[in-house]
């Protein structure tokens, strides 16, 4: 890419990673754009551009991104699949560099787990972005893994803590270090990338705040409350199966009883750590693990 990227546009950006990203690009000095669809009332920090687009449409979506420089998609797992007109827009509209709601855990080495039943509009977004890019050597892409969002599972009970009921519930030891990112840092981690293009040009890289144990975390809000937590065990297969049961039954409920089994079962490895940890190539450092917990205790 000879000439740097300014101008950016972001999908889903009124979502709760989508808030993050926008706040982070505007903050880093880039020129955000956000699409939006038709009657939105979202709203956005000062100086965002709205743009309402339908999604469905291709034509749509060429106009909204002329002279955009990158293209940014937040959208929630369950319209991932719905992205292939966005990538078709980009394309013909000159975007250079797209980065798909890829955000999550790594779905290039999924295999045949069961959760890629579920992740199948990531896998097959991300692909035909591939594709494309082959054809087309202006388009590039970037694809990231930032494994739990820590900073949005403690407000909403994915990381296994109650902070009124002062609970924890463990899965299996509970000693599996697993890759976790605030939102914020994933807003950091994308703003990197676009001001310096080139190392993650094609790539898909896998990033990380922190890879904590839960254990260990048990052991901080202990600390930073002062008091026990009562500690409810759990064994991730049990999981496995719950989301088996549901998967059969077309329930996608099932996605976060699967989900645990993948990061929190014993000998797990998918910890993000050293030069796997794409942070030095992209100049930033990870968060506080003890600083992220002390300010959602205090919220």
């Amino acid at each position: 890419m000879s000439s740097p990227i300014k101008n950016v546009a972001v999908v889903g950006g009124s979502g709760n990673l989508g808030r993050a990203v926008v706040r982070e690009l505007v903050n880093a000095g880039f020129v955000v754009t956000a699409l939006t669809r038709e009657g939105s009332t979202s709203t956005f920090p000062a100086g965002v551009a709205l743009k309402a687009v339908d999604y469905a449409s291709v034509e749509s979506l060429t106009a909204a991104l002329q002279d955009q420089d990158a293209l940014i998609s937040t959208i929630a797992t369950v319209a991932v699949g719905g992205q292939r007109p966005l990538v078709d827009a980009a394309v013909a509209a000159g975007v250079r560099r797209i980065i798909p709601s890829e955000f999550g855990i790594n779905t290039r080495f999924l295999g045949k787990e069961p959760i890629g039943t579920i992740l199948q509009g990531k896998i097959q977004t991300l692909d035909y972005i591939h594709e494309k890019s082959k054809n087309n050597p202006l388009f590039s892409w970037t694809g990231i893994s930032t494994g739990l969002f820590f900073d949005w599972g403690l407000a909403h009970g994915s990381i296994g803590l109650n902070k009124a009921t002062k609970t924890a519930t463990i899965y299996d030891s509970g000693n599996e270090p697993y890759q976790a990112s605030n939102l914020p840092h994933i807003g950091k981690v994308i703003a990197a990338i676009l001001a310096n293009p080139e190392p993650t040009y094609n790539r898909y890289i896998t990033v990380a705040s922190f890879n904590p144990t839960q254990n260990q975390i048990l052991e901080l809000v202990e600390k930073l409350t002062g008091e026990k937590w009562t500690v409810d065990h759990a064994v991730t297969a049990e999981h496995q199966q719950i989301g088996l049961d549901k998967l059969a039954k077309g329930d996608y409920s099932a996605f976060s009883h699967l989900l645990r089994k993948r990061i929190f079962e014993d000998g797990a490895g998918l910890a993000v750590q050293g030069a796997d940890n794409a942070l030095d190539l992209l100049g930033l450092e990870g968060d506080d693990l003890e600083g992220s917990l002390r300010t959602w205790l205090a919220e």
